[in-house]
């Protein structure tokens, strides 16, 4: 029996997983008694000195385990009420219902007295439709009282596939949760809505827990393997050579965070790529970073040229539009991972399609959008509220052929074939000016190590995060920076 608290799966996966566990010969009222237990133990342990117990009912299998959680506490001698629809008969929600002393009023009945605390099982992660008035109603009443709530599988109101309110929704401060995490539980705003998250084992074999469509919470299993190892033979090249493309000599700064960040990431060696007019400041501001002029075509293509080049940055600070199309257009026939951010991105706002089309065959294009960005380089797809964050990101990934890290405190890192990774582990002071540029350098200088690109983009985003916490509240890029170490992660 087992919990799996890196798999990430949709509440219709989850359907199946408890269908398979109940066909394999495990009794479902069996689950239900587990799930209710520890959604008491979780209300004794955390409100230890609550004078109340409202516990609101649904007719489904989230009611049931209400019910199991109300009779329980009530064993324990808590003052217990019960409000809500009374469960159809003959499934393991009647049975709990009926087995559960004292009446179900309904759920207006409710009157809010100091001391109470509600435990929310009207719906759970099942829900993907707006809540009824009745609901909304009470929903309205917890909020202007503040009345601490306790959801059970996920605060009623909240899609456990978006993570988007589908309406009125519960605010929870304790989320008790079963097997494994949904989507709703991670994906902003949904995963401040959760509160504190517990994740509960109610015995379903870890064989059962697993999915079609695997969609990760982003941790070391998904990357480690393929970062580097410490090599006595290694010499500078051998670790790779990442180039990054510096903007005009008043916006080079970014470019300067990238570079930096992708030395210490790992890359053997860094070159800043700049107009001539801005190489000698770059070289003022940098001494293990090396410069390279780039003034014309030419001088690109005769850079280019040398293999030893292994991975590129463009975006950070770049500024000129038309110049970053054009030079990516170059990078593309590379035949390279290349990293674009900023205003890599924005070059091409609305036309979307000739980046598609330059970076065919293998994947080795990464792109990191902020929600901005992202928004002008695929509008369609951030204007279609039926689509989550997993969606989009994967559906941009599979036009572009890319690796898409779409930022954010629910960064999405998706890949064209699929695959993809939630990071929630982050701090929020991350959302600072410079951040982005850092996590674009820790990408390049991983991926000129020769690492895939999705697993270079669930170690880039990690590494970030790592660095961040290092660097502690109220932290500048600059401090970020210094602090990103790539073996905290191997």
């Amino acid at each position: 029996m087992a919990t799996n608290d890196t798999l990430l799966v949709t509440p219709a996966a989850m359907g199946e997983i408890d269908k398979a566990a109940i066909e394999s010969g495990i009794d479902g009222f069996g689950l239900m008694q587990a799930a209710g237990a520890h959604v008491a133990a979780v209300f004794l342990h955390h409100y230890p000195d609550a004078l109340r117990a409202v516990v609101l009912c649904g007719p489904g299998n989230n009611g049931g385990d209400g019910h199991v959680a109300a009779r329980l506490l009530l064993e324990s001698g808590v003052d217990v009420r019960r409000f809500g629809s009374e469960p159809k008969p003959g499934g393991d929600a009647a049975r709990a219902y009926a087995v559960c002393p004292g009446p179900l009023l309904g759920l207006l009945d409710w009157q809010p007295r100091a001391g109470d605390v509600i435990i929310d099982a009207l719906f759970g992660a099942g829900l993907d439709r707006p809540v009824g008035a009745e609901v909304a109603a009470v929903i309205d009443l917890v909020r202007e009282t503040k009345t601490s709530v306790i959801a059970v599988d996920l605060p009623s109101g909240l899609s456990g596939r978006t993570g988007v309110p589908t309406g009125a929704c519960f605010s929870a401060a304790h989320t008790v949760t079963f097997a494994a995490l949904k989507p709703g539980h991670l994906l902003m705003p949904g995963r401040q809505l959760c509160g504190q998250m517990h994740l509960c084992d109610i015995g379903i074999p870890a064989r059962l827990i697993t999915s079609d469509d695997p969609i990760w919470r982003n941790h070391p299993g998904l990357y480690q393997t393929h970062l580097p190892r410490p090599d006595a033979a290694a010499h500078k090249y051998t670790r790779g050579h990442l180039a990054v493309f510096s903007g005009p000599l008043i916006s080079g700064g970014a470019a300067r965070l990238s570079a930096m960040a992708g030395l210490r990431a790992g890359a053997g060696l860094v070159t800043m790529a700049s107009p001539p007019g801005a190489v000698l400041v770059q070289a003022t501001h940098l001494t293990a970073i090396m410069q390279r002029a780039i003034a014309t075509e030419a001088d690109l293509a005769g850079w280019l040229a040398d293999r030893r080049l292994s991975a590129f940055v463009i975006g950070p600070g770049f500024g000129d539009l038309e110049k970053a199309r054009a030079l990516i257009r170059h990078l593309a026939k590379t035949g390279r991972p290349v990293v674009l951010d900023a205003d890599a991105l924005t070059a091409f706002e609305g036309d979307s399609t000739e980046l598609s089309g330059l970076f065919g065959g293998r994947t080795r294009l990464v792109i990191t959008p902020h929600a901005g960005e992202f928004r002008r380089l695929f509008p369609a797809l951030a204007e279609d509220e039926a689509l989550s964050k997993i969606d989009r990101a994967r559906l941009a990934a599979a036009a572009l052929n890319a690796v898409v890290v779409d930022k954010g405190a629910d960064t999405v890192i998706a890949s064209p074939d699929g695959r993809c990774a939630v990071n929630a582990d982050a701090p929020p002071w991350l959302a600072t000016a410079g951040s982005g540029d850092v996590l674009s350098g820790i990408v390049g200088g991983l991926l000129a190590q020769d690492i895939p690109p999705f697993e270079a983009a669930c170690a880039g985003v990690a590494m970030h995060g790592e660095a961040a916490l290092g660097a502690g509240r109220g932290m500048t890029a600059e401090d970020l920076v210094t602090c990103v170490r790539i073996d905290r992660q191997s």
